[in-house]
């Protein structure tokens, strides 16, 4: 089969893996298709956490087609009872005569045994088919099954000239309404969205998910000092998902007990002289099955997790607008870098336009 037509079938596959954004974390987003006689006769993707797989939806959705027929799958089939059995067995019982890999899984409970498997019953295994789109997609799965802790994406929304408010406090709207719909399939996606209390005070944001199909990611509050007002929509918003306050251990005790009255959940860990410990703060995440945490800002926090290195990835919007003025608020605050030569590297980047505005995708190194 010609290499083109090969990478069509896994090109529609990672088409599929994407539908299921934020609903499976912090499992993989893998996609599948059934290919017999040149014809696509199933495809599948895993839709839930918990749920069947991509392989297993697939199959069911080719039926009697499915004998001796070609499976191209996003990510190495399961070989370990999780919670769902192995799709390595149903691959077997089913009757498929090959199976095109696009990567292998590094879970270290996948990592090759389930292509081993296969192979040890005959199945025909490929691997390697559009792999580095494979892993772009599940660019959040594999930080977290490498580190325990979150990826973590800086998205900011600034001017030309670098501001994400004016000197009056005024930022409705700098970007476009296609680029906060974006912002919306992104919190989507990610299982935590955080800003820090000073966007709660100046902004009052809901950070819920609301132009975009999707489950709400935990609202995450970065609020040394307990300075959050009760009264604040992140505080007082009903949602699945919950709020959390993570506030430095020496605000008082009768304010804890005022965000938890509202609903909050208050995660208390150390500061240092740069304020909160966001290295303690992205272990704890990870130890309680955060695989992803988008940061909106503001200026102070872009720069505390820039500084810290904790920037896993940038998505800046630029607006077509310039407002100017020394005491406008810049994108990015903090002492920043006192040379040009230290200032951080970004590579990888990439330039789309998103309606009127221009949006800039890179990787801190």
């Amino acid at each position: 089969m010609e290499e083109d037509t090969r990478r069509n079938y896994m090109g529609r596959a990672l088409s599929l893996a994407k539908r299921g954004g934020g609903f499976v974390n912090p499992n993989p987003q893998v996609g599948a298709v059934i290919v017999k006689d040149g014809e696509i006769v199933g495809e599948g993707y895993h839709e839930k956490f918990g749920g069947p797989h991509a392989e297993v939806n697939a199959i069911e959705d080719a039926g009697d087609s499915v004998r001796d027929a070609t499976l191209y799958v996003t990510l190495e089939p399961c070989a370990h009872y999780g919670k769902t059995p192995p799709c390595t067995e149903k691959i077997i019982e089913s009757g498929l005569q090959k199976v095109q890999v696009a990567i292998e899984d590094p879970n270290p409970r996948v990592a090759g045994k389930g292509i081993k498997r296969l192979r040890e019953e005959g199945v025909g295994v490929s691997l390697g088919l559009m792999e580095e789109e494979a892993r772009k997609i599940n660019e959040i799965y594999f930080h977290y099954v490498r580190t325990d802790r979150p990826f973590v994406l800086l998205k900011l929304a600034m001017t030309l000239d670098g501001k994400i408010a004016t000197r009056t406090g005024d930022a409705r709207w700098i970007s476009s309404e296609s680029s906060r719909e974006l912002v919306h399939e992104l919190r989507a996606r990610y299982s935590a969205v955080g800003v820090g209390v000073n966007t709660v005070i100046a902004d009052d944001p809901r950070l819920n998910v609301r132009d975009a199909e999707g489950p709400d990611g935990s609202r995450f509050v970065f609020d040394s000092e307990g300075r959050t007002p009760a009264d604040s929509r992140i505080l007082t918003l009903s949602s699945s998902a919950p709020t959390v306050l993570v506030a430095g251990q020496d605000v008082p005790d009768d304010r804890v007990e005022k965000f938890e009255s509202c609903g909050a959940k208050v995660w208390q860990i150390p500061t240092d002289g740069r304020g909160l410990d966001l290295d303690l703060l992205l272990e704890r995440m990870g130890e309680r099955g955060y695989d992803s945490l988008l940061v909106e800002g503001g200026a102070e926090i872009a720069w505390s997790f820039l500084d810290r290195d904790l920037v896993d990835k940038i998505r800046f919007f630029y607006s077509p607008k310039i407002v100017g003025g020394r005491e406008a608020v810049p994108a990015v605050g903090g002492e920043g870098r006192a040379q040009v030569k230290d200032g951080l590297s970004v590579e990888d980047l990439t330039v789309e336009r998103i309606g009127e505005d221009v949006s800039f995708v890179g990787y801190p190194v």
